[in-house]
């Protein structure tokens, strides 16, 4: 649904807003005319853009202060939920509140602890048994590449299709917090459904093992969700639409329009699927001090982070330092107001779960001499929608052939691997998930 302008730039009839659905050919240019666009389209509604930024520093200094007071008075700043709670759905109505405020929660019990160190055991059997050790050719993505190089062993094992993996990925446990987190969106507006809470895409994910003694340089702040498509692409001009006019009450966080439908620009970092929560199941006990995983827990700081390049102290022909095939960055030359409140999670035991709102900027601690183990399975929650439907057919493959998913390097450790978890060990969610 797109008019053309003389320089051949599509324009949106639904946005106003030229638009590039694959990365653009001169993306200095383009970025020049996106952000002349939406400043346009924001002063047609009366406000300048310094006061739209400055409407969104104004909430999210409240939000901060509110963070910095409970760390101040020792306590945790994410919520903790009991699974017990969710499966009996007598979760409070002040712990949902504050889920979504926070963006963030640990689901406490999630898996019977003895459950998760048999994965974890099973995982060193896994990989053993196969001799990957012998067989590792190093980091192959430039995103983890930097946490294990210095080690003969990974952290971020390439691994995805063990038992270990896909038992948790397809357990009515995990099926039950997922449509739990799930129901937190707003799945149906704009007389759409999104997305289907109660199925999800049982995406597939790495796993680390950070054994102890490690030191690791953890990873900076930044966030997943894409890069210049948030801006550029006509469906993610739509579900921002309200940023872009200037209307930042209108913005909500949690309502999935458009977005489930938008086009992504490739990359070996980004995530072709949507996922209402990112998240981890731990393996091992894990001290809030031992390297562990931050957030900036505030769910509308995206709100700043699309705005914020909009600004005049930012080269006309750059967005903050966002660019494809890279992470989206956070740092303190743009964005020093919302690294104040970045905070990390409590003590984990084996069987936790952590999730984070997709959207939210998060960073791994460094740990120097960790004590302990630092093992967790990556698993989120991605609901069926257009987006995750296209990528289950890729996911599908690579289950069935043992390979590399297609979001990630291509090094099919797993292709020859006998004992990899097979498709007459699905359960019903396991096929419901993959399309089987």
């Amino acid at each position: 649904m797109s008019t053309s302008t003389a320089a051949s730039t599509p324009v949106s009839a639904l946005t106003g807003l030229p638009h590039w659905e694959t990365i653009p050919d001169d993306i200095p240019a383009a970025t020049g005319q996106i952000k002349a666009a939406i400043r346009a389209r924001i002063e047609a509604s009366g406000r300048t853009v310094e006061q739209v930024v400055a409407e969104v520093e104004a909430f999210l200094e409240g939000e901060i202060a509110d963070i910095e007071a409970a760390r101040a008075r020792g306590e945790d700043v994410w919520p903790v939920i009991e699974y017990a709670d969710i499966e009996a759905g007598t979760v409070s109505e002040e712990q949902v509140a504050l889920l979504k405020r926070r963006g963030c929660a640990v689901v406490r019990g999630h898996f019977d602890r003895d459950r998760a160190e048999a994965w974890d055991a099973g995982v060193v059997d896994y990989v053993e048994s196969n001799r990957f050790f012998e067989s590792y050719a190093g980091p192959a993505d430039d995103f983890f590449g930097t946490l294990g190089a210095e080690m003969s062993k990974p952290e971020i094992y390439p691994i995805y299709w063990s038992a270990a993996q896909m038992e948790a990925r397809q357990d009515p446990r995990m099926a039950t917090v997922q449509a739990f987190l799930n129901g937190r969106w707003t799945h149906e507006s704009e007389g759409r459904r999104w997305f289907e809470p109660e199925v999800d895409t049982l995406y597939p994910d790495r796993i680390r093992r950070r054994p102890p003694g490690a030191t690791s340089g953890g990873l900076g702040t930044h966030l997943d969700p894409g890069t210049l498509d948030l801006w550029m692409t006509e469906g993610y001009q739509q579900h921002f639409r309200h940023l872009f006019s200037g209307d930042v009450a209108a913005y909500d966080p949690w309502d999935a329009a458009y977005r489930t439908e938008a086009a992504q620009y490739p990359g070996s970092t980004m995530c072709s699927a949507f996922r209402t929560f990112q998240g981890w199941t731990a393996l091992s006990e894990m001290a809030h001090d031992q390297g562990v995983l931050h957030t900036v827990p505030i769910p509308k700081a995206m709100a700043y982070l699309m705005l914020r390049p909009l600004l005049d102290d930012v080269d006309e022909g750059e967005m903050c330092g966002v660019q494809p095939n890279r992470t989206f960055p956070v740092n303190e030359r743009y964005h020093a107001i919302l690294t104040r409140a970045l905070s990390g999670i409590p003590d984990v035991e084996p069987g936790d779960s952590v999730w984070w709102h997709c959207d939210m900027i998060h960073a791994v601690a460094p740990v120097t001499d960790q004590q302990g183990w630092g093992n967790v399975i990556y698993i989120p929650a991605a609901p069926r929608c257009t987006k995750n439907e296209a990528y289950a057919a890729s996911v599908r493959e690579a289950f069935l052939t043992g390979k590399s998913p297609s979001d990630f390097p291509e090094e099919d450790y797993e292709a020859s691997w006998p004992n990899r978890f097979g498709p007459d060990r699905l359960n019903e969610i396991g096929r419901r998930g993959l399309g089987l």
